[in-house]
């Protein structure tokens, strides 16, 4: 893990305000000059390492594999992905390395059940997916309908949805459990009568009897179950998900506090919304989009005390579906201090079940240590990657 001090180097034209921003977080300015030296990475499906030659010749650039993060290849950042036949055929996919480092810092283990609590847009759930292989189960929630459906194409484009559920819901209450065989399902019961919609394969086309139907179960029950367990909506679920075949009781159950420490997720990642701040492309951006909508963005105290309190909502609740043993990654591609290290520190005092755990593999990344023992900041200077922090943490039974 680096150690040195990023390098010096001109400040770019950005905003006084910006710039005061940028020296209150103490980053750099100059890694917003790095934008177009920063290569692009692109993760290769596994199995397709021997398609590496016929990428190049389609990309015409050399894939430089990345030697810290397995599966991981750099490209020149002008190159272009989408329309290559590699992208379009599911071999090989856009994702920042240092994104790669957040996912792999969970060291997910076969059979392990991941929640992946902030999803959308899906690269690290095909991530996770694949270190999965066909064991263990994927959920991915997100609050946002759009961003979910990008998932799920994400997930059906490159095979990987198998044994994966999908959820539209609020991170910051979601409370539905891995489907262990061992968890003793509660009934959810409204009006005295529970609800026997018994799930089949899932399918993108759904009959009029089923819209229908659907529309029916809303408008009776809908509002109501929303108001007594704030359901969440099943968005996607794969074959081997663990969800067909059962009915709705025994999908849609509450967990409490200790039902999550013994039955919960083995591994949870919180990449949580922040200000972007990190992103050098996508701080470029309001260069066409205007300045003034950087200050909304990212400047304006109130949108930022919002984020700062649903960080620690999501970080908290999502270390409340962790199993006693367990471990958690929280990643922002922010690199202020108040939404990394303030909401770790906050997070910790309310939570003493909780311990940073330093990431092994990271003796061998090009991250720098945050300013509490155990967690990583990684910035273009120091990376050749996005901004992003990553702290881990692990469960301990009380």
């Amino acid at each position: 893990m680096a150690d040195s001090t990023p390098e010096q180097s001109s400040t770019p034209p950005l905003p006084r305000a910006f710039l005061d921003f940028l020296e209150e977080n103490g980053i750099d300015p100059s890694i917003y000059v790095k934008g177009d030296a920063i290569p692009r990475y692109i993760r290769l499906k596994p199995g397709c390492e021997n398609l590496v030659p016929e990428i190049e010749t389609e990309l015409g650039c050399e894939l430089e594999r990345v030697d810290w993060l397995p599966g991981f290849y750099a490209v020149p950042p002008h190159i272009k992905i989408a329309s290559s036949e590699a992208y379009k055929s599911g071999k090989i996919y856009g994702m920042d390395a240092a994104s790669g480092a957040a996912v792999l810092a969970l060291d997910v283990s076969e059979g392990d059940h991941v929640l992946d609590l902030c999803a959308a847009p899906g690269a690290k759930l095909c991530m996770l997916s694949d270190l999965l292989g066909n064991s263990g189960s994927l959920t991915g929630v997100d609050v946002s309908r759009d961003r979910l459906a990008a998932c799920r194409t994400m997930l059906r484009k490159y095979t990987l949805g198998d044994h994966c559920r999908l959820f539209i819901a609020d991170g910051t209450s979601f409370s539905l459990l891995p489907l262990r065989p061992s968890v003793n399902v509660k009934s959810c019961v409204i009006n005295g009568a529970g609800v026997a919609s018994i799930f089949g394969e899932w399918t993108s086309k759904r009959s009029y009897k089923d819209r229908k139907n659907a529309v029916k179960l809303k408008n009776s029950i809908g509002s109501q179950l929303a108001l007594v367990t704030s359901e969440p909506e099943l968005f996607f679920y794969g074959k081997n998900s663990g969800v067909v075949g059962l009915q709705r009781s025994e999908l849609f159950f509450v967990a409490d506090n200790a039902e999550a420490s013994n039955f919960g997720y083995d591994k949870v990642l919180v990449d949580a919304e922040c200000t972007h701040d990190g992103s050098v492309k996508h701080i470029q951006k309001f260069e066409y989009w205007g300045w003034k909508t950087l200050d909304h963005r990212v400047l304006d105290a109130k949108r930022t005390n919002s984020l700062l309190h649903l960080q620690l909502q999501l970080l908290t609740n999502g270390f409340r579906l962790l199993k006693a043993g367990g471990t958690l990654v929280y990643s922002t591609c922010s690199l202020t201090f108040a939404q990394n290290e303030d909401v770790v520190e906050q997070f910790l005092k309310e939570n003493h079940s909780a311990e940073l755990q330093g990431v092994d593999a990271a003796k061998n990344w090009p991250c720098r240590s945050g300013r509490i023992p155990h967690t990583l900041r990684f910035d273009p200077n120091t990376s050749q990657t996005s901004g992003l922090f990553v702290a881990k943490f692990i469960k301990v039974a009380t």
